[in-house]
C-alpha cells in the first residue's frame, strides 16, 4: 500500500478556512417586480430593463409610471396598510424620503443584508443622508442635481459678458446689470419661482452651509435662523432688488428662455434636459459655468434635487428587486442611459464614463458632464428630516413678505419662520 502523507495540523486549518471564506452560491433571482417611478424616470427604467434582462433572464420587471404624487399617496396609503398593495421598488425625492423611515419604519427593507454598505464610496455623502436612518439604510441613490449656470452664449457675447470672468454672485450680478443695461431691461438673467418656491434660497443657504434643521440622533431642530441662512436670505434679497432676477412658474421659465426674455438657467443639473428639450433649435448657442461664490475663492456647489430607489419590506421578491435596483443604479452603462434621459447620475465610478466625458453638441461642443458632476463631492450633507414641507411652506411666505420689505433684514425674516416652524412641528429652535 503505498504511503499517504497525512494533513498536517497548519494544512488543516488552512483548508477549513479557506472552505469557510468561500462565497455561497445562491440560485440567480426570479419573478416579477413592478417599480413605481414617474415621468422621464420611468421612460429611462424600461430603457435599462432589456439590458438587465440579459443577466437576469428570469425577472419580469413591470414599470409602471405614476405623478409624483400619485406615487406619494399610494406609498402612504400601502404602508398604512402594513405595506399591502406597495410596488416592490418605489422611486423616492430625498426631501421626501425621511417621512417614511419615520412614519412606517417597516414599510421598506434595511438593505445591509444585500451588502449595501460595500457601495458607499460609490456615492457622494451627500446622497446618504435622507436615505439612512436609525444605522440602517432604506434605498439606494439614483440622480442628483448639483447646481450649474446654464448660459447663452450669443446672448453673454452680445451684451459683452465673459462667463468665465463670473466667479461670485456680486459677479454674476454685475453682469446682470451690464445685460439689463444692454437690452434696456428687456432681457433678465436669470429666472426664479421665488414667488411660490424655496428652491433658490435652498440652494443658496446649502451652498453656504445652511441647514433648514440639524438632526442629533432624535433630536431635530430647528436652524433655519443661523447666520448662514441669514447671509443666504440677504443674497436672495441682493439679486432680486437689483432687477435681474425674472420669476415665472416652470412653463414661464422654460418659455422665458425660449423667447430670449432671459440669458441664464440656475438650477440642479438635471434641467439641462428640460433646456435641451424646450428648445432644440438653440442647439449649440448654449454653455455651462460653475454657479458662483459667495466671495472669491469660496464653495461653487450645492444640490437642488435628486432621488432614490427603495425596496418594500414585505415584498416577496426583494432578491430579484434588489438585482434591478443595484443594476440600475450602480453600473456605468445605466447611468449613460439616464443621462440621455435627464438624469444626472450620482453613481461616482460614471463620471469616467464615455458618456460623461463626451463633448456635448447641443452644449457648444462644451464637456459639460465632468465640469458639473466635479462638484458632488463638494456637496454639503444636509437633512430634510420628515419636516421639509411644512417648512418649505413656510419658508416660501415669509421669503416673499421678506423681498417685499416687510421685514426689516433677513434675521428677523427667519426668526420669524423659526417659530411658524416650531408652532407646526412641535420642534425646537437651537443649534
Amino acid at each position: 500500500m503505498p504511503f499517504v502523507r497525512q494533513p498536517s495540523r497548519i494544512a488543516k486549518a488552512a483548508l477549513y478556512t479557506l472552505l469557510i471564506a468561500a462565497p455561497t452560491l445562491h440560485a440567480a433571482p426570479s419573478g416579477e417586480i413592478t417599480v413605481w417611478a414617474w415621468d422621464i424616470a420611468a421612460d429611462a427604467l424600461r430603457k435599462v430593463t432589456p439590458a438587465f434582462n440579459k443577466q437576469y433572464p428570469g425577472v419580469k420587471v413591470v414599470v409602471k409610471e405614476l405623478s409624483t404624487d400619485q406615487v406619494y399617496e399610494q406609498a402612504l396609503a400601502a404602508c398604512a396598510a402594513k405595506g399591502q398593495g406597495l410596488a416592490d421598488v418605489v422611486m423616492l425625492e430625498n426631501s421626501a424620503a425621511e417621512k417614511y423611515w419615520k412614519q412606517f419604519p417597516q414599510c421598506f427593507a434595511t438593505l445591509e443584508r444585500f451588502g449595501v454598505q460595500q457601495l458607499n464610496k460609490d456615492f457622494p455623502a451627500f446622497k446618504w443622508a435622507e436615505l439612512q436612518a436609525g444605522g440602517h439604510t432604506y434605498a439606494l441613490p439614483w440622480d442628483s442635481g448639483p447646481v450649474a449656470v446654464f448660459y447663452r452664449r450669443d446672448l453673454y457675447q452680445q451684451a459683452g459678458i465673459d462667463a468665465s470672468k463670473i466667479e461670485t454672485w456680486d459677479d454674476f450680478k454685475a453682469a446682470g446689470l451690464k445685460l439689463s443695461k444692454a437690452t434696456n431691461g428687456q432681457v433678465k438673467m436669470a429666472m426664479s419661482n421665488h414667488l411660490t418656491g424655496d428652491s433658490w434660497f435652498s440652494m443658496l443657504a446649502n451652498q453656504n452651509r445652511c441647514s433648514y434643521f440639524t438632526q442629533s440622533g432624535n433630536d431635530i431642530r430647528i436652524t433655519i435662523n443661523q447666520p448662514t441662512c441669514v447671509k443666504a436670505m440677504s443674497k436672495l434679497k441682493d439679486l432680486v432688488s437689483s432687477g435681474i432676477i425674472g420669476t415665472g412658474d416652470w412653463d414661464g421659465r422654460l418659455q422665458a428662455l425660449k423667447a430670449n426674455k432671459a440669458a441664464s438657467a440656475v438650477d440642479g443639473a438635471w434641467y439641462e434636459g428640460s433646456i435641451r428639450d424646450t428648445m432644440p433649435e438653440q442647439s449649440g448657442k448654449w454653455g455651462v459655468y460653475l454657479m458662483p461664490a459667495f466671495n472669491k475663492g469660496g464653495l461653487r456647489a450645492a444640490n437642488n434635487g435628486g432621488s432614490a430607489l427603495a425596496i418594500s419590506g414585505t415584498s416577496k421578491s426583494q432578491d430579484a428587486a434588489w438585482a434591478f435596483v443595484k443594476f440600475a443604479l450602480a453600473t456605468k452603462d445605466s447611468q449613460g442611459i439616464f443621462l440621455k434621459n435627464g438624469l444626472v447620475p450620482s453613481y461616482l465610478p460614471a463620471l469616467h464614463s464615455p458618456d460623461v466625458e463626451a463633448a456635448q453638441p447641443y452644449w457648444g461642443g462644451q464637456k459639460i458632464w465632468p465640469t458639473i458632476l466635479a462638484t458632488q463631492q463638494q456637496i454639503v450633507s444636509v437633512r430634510s428630516t420628515p419636516f421639509m414641507s411644512a417648512a418649505s411652506q413656510v419658508v416660501v411666505k415669509v421669503q416673499n413678505d421678506f423681498l417685499q420689505g416687510k421685514y426689516p433684514d433677513a434675521q428677523q425674516a427667519l426668526d420669524e419662520a423659526a417659530k411658524q416652524i416650531a408652532q407646526s412641528t412641535g420642534l425646537k429652535i437651537g443649534s
